[in-house]
């Protein structure tokens, strides 16, 4: 099971730097391709996406959030968000499985 994670520089980078690998994006087209890279590859099992990101494709993420099962999807707060809940908890929280 891996982890992916779509966002932008700051985010995939600090994921980067656990292990977890990813593409930084800055535009829809950009989101749309990194999404699609991210479900052709059957390991990746968890896919991080930041609340701005996912806005871009809000209708593709909320397709998967409500009615696939696979692979698992994360949303979290974009750097700028001003959520003060703690990442690991939201994983945690998504995932069931404390890490």
């Amino acid at each position: 099971m891996e982890y992916f994670v779509i966002g932008d520089d700051d985010t995939v980078l600090g994921f980067s730097l656990v292990g977890v690998s990813g593409i930084a994006c800055s535009g829809e087209e950009e989101v749309r391709a990194a999404w699609q890279k991210a479900l052709e590859d059957k390991e990746h099992a968890v896919i991080v996406i930041t609340s701005d990101a996912a806005a871009q494709i809000r209708d593709t993420v909320d397709r998967y959030l409500f009615t696939m099962s696979f692979p698992l999807v994360v949303e979290i707060p974009s750097r700028r968000g001003g959520s003060t809940t703690d990442l690991r908890e939201l994983v945690n929280e998504a995932i069931g499985v404390s890490i």
